[in-house]
This record gives C-alpha cells, structure tokens and sequence, in this order.
C-alpha cells in the first residue's frame, strides 16, 4: 500500500488525500450534514485515518519481525540481530499495536457504516470497484493506474517479504 501510494492511481496517491489541518477541521464540521456529498477517494479526515492505520500497521510488522516471546522459543525472523531485553521490548510494543490496529480497523469500519446509514453513500462498493455513483451531469477524472507500477510493486513486496523471511541470510 505505501508503494501505491506514490505510484498508484491518481485516488490512491498520498498526494490526493493528505491534506492539513484546516481542510481536516472543515470537512468534521460537515460530517453531520446529510445526504453527505462524493468525492474522489478519501476525505481529508480519512485520509489521516489511512496514514495513521499504516503508522501502525509498519510498527506491528516491523516489532514483530524482532519479537520474542518469554520462554525464548518463538520469535520473529530478525529477532536474532538483537538481544533478548530489545526483543521482549519489541513484543511489548507489538503487543500494543496490535492493540491500537484492531481499534483503527473497529472505527474504520464505524465510519463506513455511517456513511453508509447517515450520508447514504456505498463506499464499499468504491472500495472494491474502484468507482463511485456519479451525480447528474457530474465528471469524475479517469484513474490513470499502471499495470506495470502495480506489477514492480508486487514484485517489490515480494521480494522483500521473501528476504526477510529468511533473516537477510542468503
């Protein structure tokens, strides 16, 4: 997802839906309004919602690839390049992003169900295809995504996930 971030099509671009804190704080001060109105990808409140799950998520993954548990006998595949005191504190701290995740993804999917039953807008639908209902005589630009970028980007992540699987040891 990060890689799509910055090669992606043009909605799921960092780009598209990082905004500052005034747009963020204009746009909550229209949440109640209803019927909510569409837009391309992510509102700037979900766009924080997005980097703030990947935050955590990057610390999950990475804690717990040098976690160990307190007997000693199962660990993560990078836990061997620290000692065992960096490495409880490494499953400590999993532990808790861990915790903070499930929380991301409970409220994640509170606000989809409220823009679902209070602004009437399918935005799992938009999740899965890709498109959103269109407005009478509204235009939505095209997406612009690679196959090429999607591929290298699959084949980055690949690869990585396979050099760490097998500790950086080749």
């Amino acid at each position: 997802r990060i890689w799509w971030g910055f090669a992606g099509s043009r909605t799921a671009r960092f780009s598209q839906f990082v905004r500052g804190p005034n747009s963020v704080l204009a746009y909550a001060r229209t949440l109640g309004a209803r019927p909510g109105h569409s837009s391309d990808g992510h509102n700037p409140l979900g766009g924080w919602s997005v980097i703030a799950m990947l935050a955590v998520l990057v610390a999950l993954v990475t804690t717990g690839l040098f976690a160990i548990d307190i007997d000693g006998i199962e660990s993560g595949p990078l836990a061997d390049y620290i000692n065992f005191d960096q490495a409880r504190s490494a499953a400590e701290v999993h532990e808790t992003a861990f915790n903070i995740t499930l929380a991301l993804v409970g409220l994640h999917i509170a606000a989809i169900a409220f823009y679902f039953g209070w602004k009437r807008l399918n935005l799992v639908r938009a999740m899965i295809t890709g498109r959103r209902a269109v407005s009478e005589g509204e235009t939505v630009g095209d997406l612009r995504w690679s196959p090429v970028k999607a591929l290298i980007g699959i084949v980055i992540a690949g690869a990585f996930a396979w050099a760490v699987s097998k500790g950086f040891r080749f």
